[in-house]
C-alpha cells in the first residue's frame, strides 16, 4: 500500500495504522506494559475463525491501512502464522511486534516472513543489560533483542526498534541512539510514557525535559542512518517544525512504518489516536489507540469500518477544533493535536489539554 499521497481527508474514512493485539500472553512482566499482559491469554480472546473475519473487515476500508500484530507477544499465539498468511492473501501489509523471549528465534522470524511479514517492531529500553532487562521483567532480554536485531538484519527484514522514554532512561537517549547506529534498522520510535496498565507505577519525565530529550531526538534524526518518530509525543512535530524540519522524514524519508506518509508533504498530517490509527483488543473491544482506553465497539457485533468513520469518539478526535485548553489555540494543533491518551490518563477528558506539553501557544 502506497501511502505517500495520503491527506487529511483520508483521515475520516481510514486509519494508516491498524494494530490488533492478537493476545495478551507474553512471558515478560514489562514495567510499562499497557496491556499488563499475562503467561496465559486472556478469556475472551478472538477465535481463528473470528481474527480471519477481522482482518477481512479491515482489508474493506477504502484505503486498507498497514496492519500490526502486536500484543502482548504475538508469538504465544498457535495460530499466528495461519493469521498472517491470510492476511497477506486479503492484500494487507504487516508487521509484527515480538517479545524478546526464547520465542523470538531467528527461525520464527523467517517462517513470519514466508508468511507475509517483512516489518519487525522491535523494543530496545535501554543502552545496557541492566538497565533494559530491569525494565522488561527478565535476565537476558537485552541479549535477545540484539539476537532479534542481528536475525532480522540478516533476513532483510525492516525493523523499526520502540523505546519508552521514562525517568528511568531519558539519560541513555544518546547511548540508545548510538547502539542503534550499526544494527541496521529502518526507525528508532520513541514512545512517551502513557501512566496506564503497568505503566502507572513508572515515573514520567517532566514537560521541560520532553524538550531536552525532543533536541536530542532531533539531533539523532539528521545524524543517524535510521529515521526518528516519537509515539504518544506529538509536540515532537512541532519542535521539528519550530528547527525547520519534517518531522516525519527526516534525512532518511522511506521508512518502514508509517513515515513513509510524509513523503510529498511540508508538514505532517497530525496522525494521533483515533486520527489515524485504530486498535482492537485481543477480545475485540475496538478502541482509537492501545493507550487510550475508550472502548467505541466491540468486534464482531460492531463492523471496525463504521467505528472509524461514525463512532463519536472518533470522530471528535479528528476534529482538533474541539480540543480544550491550549491545545485548542495552539498554532500547531493540526500537525500535533497533542497526546489524547495522556490527557485523558491525567486528567479523565481526552479533548483536554496534553498536561505534558511546556509549550506557550504563540510564545
Amino acid at each position: 500500500m502506497n501511502h505517500s499521497n495520503y491527506a487529511q481527508t483520508d483521515f475520516n474514512l481510514n486509519p494508516l495504522m491498524f494494530y490488533f493485539e492478537v493476545t495478551m500472553a507474553c512471558d515478560l512482566v514489562c514495567k510499562h506494559c499497557r496491556a499488563s499482559a499475562q503467561e496465559n491469554p486472556a478469556p475472551g480472546e478472538l477465535s481463528t475463525a473470528q481474527a480471519k473475519t477481522l482482518l477481512d473487515q479491515v482489508a474493506t476500508f477504502p484505503r486498507p491501512p498497514m496492519v500490526v500484530l502486536t500484543g502482548g507477544d504475538p508469538l504465544k499465539r498457535p495460530d499466528l502464522f495461519d493469521l498472517i498468511r491470510h492476511a497477506t492473501a486479503r492484500g494487507l501489509q504487516l508487521a509484527l511486534t515480538p517479545s524478546a523471549t526464547p520465542l523470538a528465534t531467528r527461525e520464527a522470524f523467517e517462517r513470519a516472513r514466508e508468511a507475509g511479514v517483512h516489518r519487525l517492531g522491535i523494543s530496545l529500553d535501554g543502552a545496557d543489560a541492566k538497565t533494559h532487562d530491569a525494565f522488561r521483567g527478565w535476565e537476558g532480554s537485552f541479549d535477545r533483542t540484539m539476537e532479534m536485531l542481528e536475525a532480522a538484519r540478516q533476513l532483510g527484514m525492516a525493523v523499526q526498534v520502540n523505546t519508552t522514554i521514562c525517568r528511568r532512561n531519558m539519560h541513555q537517549v544518546d547511548a540508545i541512539a548510538e547502539l542503534l547506529a550499526a544494527k541496521g534498522i529502518a526507525m528508532w520510535a520513541a514512545f512517551f510514557l502513557v501512566p496506564v496498565g503497568r505503566g502507572i507505577e513508572e515515573e514520567r519525565i517532566s514537560p521541560d525535559e520532553y524538550e531536552i530529550v525532543f533536541e536530542r531526538l532531533w539531533h539523532h534524526a539528521r545524524r543517524q542512518p535510521y529515521a526518528v518518530k516519537t509515539t504518544e509525543a506529538p509536540h515532537y512535530r512541532r519542535y521539528v517544525m519550530r528547527q525547520g524540519g519534517n518531522p516525519l522524514a527526516g534525512p532518511k524519508a522511506a521508512t518502514p512504518l508509517e513515515a513513509e506518509s510524509a513523503r510529498g508533504h511540508r508538514a505532517p498530517l497530525g496522525v494521533i489516536d483515533g486520527k489515524g490509527i485504530m486498535f482492537v483488543g485481543q477480545n475485540g473491544e475496538i478502541y482509537p489507540a492501545g493507550f487510550l482506553p475508550l472502548c467505541c465497539g466491540h468486534f464482531p457485533q460492531d463492523s471496525v469500518v463504521d467505528v472509524y468513520q461514525n463512532h463519536p469518539t472518533f470522530r471528535a478526535l479528528r476534529d482538533v477544533d474541539r480540543f480544550k485548553g491550549k491545545c485548542g489555540v495552539c498554532e500547531y494543533r493540526h500537525a500535533c493535536g497533542g497526546s489524547r491518551a495522556r490527557a485523558y490518563a491525567l486528567t479523565g477528558d481526552f479533548l483536554e489539554s496534553d498536561p505534558d506539553c511546556a509549550y506557550v501557544p504563540g510564545s
